[in-house]
């Protein structure tokens, strides 16, 4: 039945990575999870062969705006988080040909225009590592005004993203 759990989720460990975090595993007894990416954005990768994968929860593209920030907390940064999350998946022996990507958030969910445009700001930078890198970034879900949160479980690789008008998924595993 759809929307029924899996064994395998029944007895799942849940890590939940914070905004300006991220999280790496090859535990496959775990789900990782992050909550209301808005103008966040979120890098759900997946490595089908090493069977691991991880979240990095961004909140601000360059780390320039708050150097010191970014020594104590590089995952806070577009410019110092994604190199950092790509070399813990790279340690857990995630080949980067393997790694398949979900991108998420990127909205603009301040009431009227947002003069900053973190969000675009966000999606733009994500993405452009992600070309200048080949990264094999299967789905994206940015912009809009719209919170996400999304799920990754290690067992499959499936990212189970809830927004406030619905719930859908995408096979990073496949």
């Amino acid at each position: 039945m759809s929307g029924s759990p899996t064994i395998a989720s029944l007895f799942a460990q849940r890590v939940v990575v914070g905004v300006g975090d991220m999280a790496v595993s090859n535990n496959q007894s775990t789900i990782l999870s992050t909550y209301a990416l808005g103008s966040c954005i979120g890098v759900i990768a997946y490595d089908p062969v090493a069977r691991c994968g991880g979240i990095l929860h961004l909140m601000l593209p360059e780390a320039a705006v708050s150097p010191q920030k970014a020594l104590t907390q590089p995952a806070m940064f577009a410019d110092t988080g994604l190199p950092l999350f790509f070399k813990g998946l790279v340690g857990l022996r995630a080949e980067r040909s393997n790694l398949r990507l979900f991108v998420a958030g990127g909205a603009s969910v301040m009431g009227g225009s947002d003069p900053f445009r973190i969000g675009e700001r966000n999606t733009t930078v994500t993405m452009n590592f992600m070309g200048t890198n080949r990264l094999n970034v299967l789905k994206t879900d940015t912009g809009g005004s719209i919170s996400r949160t999304v799920h990754l479980e290690l067992s499959t690789g499936i990212v189970n993203m809830i927004t406030p008008a619905a719930k859908s998924q995408v096979a990073l595993g496949a």
